[in-house]
């Protein structure tokens, strides 16, 4: 689902990621985790075409080559293929939760009547049926860290890439967070990519990846958590 070959990045004469090769199979859930400055976010941007590798790094999401694709057309493929959560949640104060939900069904074409219904039944699934017309700053963090994963499924992606979902969410709140994640993954088969410093959540995925100065320098097997469905259904 994610191929990255030669991947670097520099900002000026910072040289943030430093040669990485990265494949993540459909329906894989992968953890990437490091100290601060290693260069996870960066590279959990480029996967999401939020970035551009340097010049000789390849990225293919979904056998689609996208480095190098125009930025209207790479937007669209964003938009389209890719769900994303971040630790600051990144909803809109000024709309509801349903809103935020539908916001890129909206951008994508859909009709507003269409975007609204398949809004509605993600945050019903994510335990948010009372709180379709809450608005951001009246909601909990948990409740609306829940919109934002619902945000990310709305044109039903088939990676999600999250960066310290449960980072400002208290353990109660992060273990439901986690759960969820799992669960989707499981019913849907969406392929997950996160990068968190949560111990609990990196060792419930299928592998979790080791960053250092800029390199991936180790992995290891997770897999606590229920698997994603094989291609036959079994």
């Amino acid at each position: 689902m994610i191929k990255a070959r030669n991947i670097h990045k520099h900002f000026g004469n910072l040289h943030v990621l430093k040669g990485i090769d990265l494949d993540i199979r459909p329906g894989e859930a992968v953890s990437i985790v490091g100290p601060s400055g290693a260069g996870k976010t960066t590279l959990l941007h480029i996967a999401g075409t939020l970035l551009s590798p340097d010049p000789g790094g390849t990225l293919e999401i979904g056998g689609q080559p996208v480095a190098g694709l125009p930025r209207k057309k790479l937007a669209a493929f964003r938009n389209r293929h890719i769900g994303f959560i971040f630790q600051f949640h990144n909803l809109l104060p000024e709309f509801t939760a349903l809103e935020n939900v539908a916001l890129p069904a909206y951008i994508a074409g859909e009709s507003k009547a269409s975007a609204d219904r398949r809004a509605a039944q993600l945050l019903e699934m994510v335990g948010l049926a009372d709180r379709l017309h809450h608005k951001p700053g009246q909601l909990s963090g948990g409740e609306q860290q829940r919109v934002a994963v619902a945000r990310a499924l709305i044109n039903r992606p088939s990676v999600i890439l999250a960066d310290e979902p449960s980072g400002n969410l208290d353990s109660e709140n992060a273990a439901k967070l986690h759960k969820l994640f799992f669960d989707l993954r499981r019913d849907y088969g969406q392929t997950f990519l996160i990068v968190t410093h949560n111990e609990e959540l990196a060792a419930m995925s299928d592998r979790i990846l080791y960053m250092r100065d800029g390199r991936i320098t180790g992995e290891k097997s997770g897999g606590s958590a229920p698997s994603a469905p094989s291609p036959d259904g079994q």
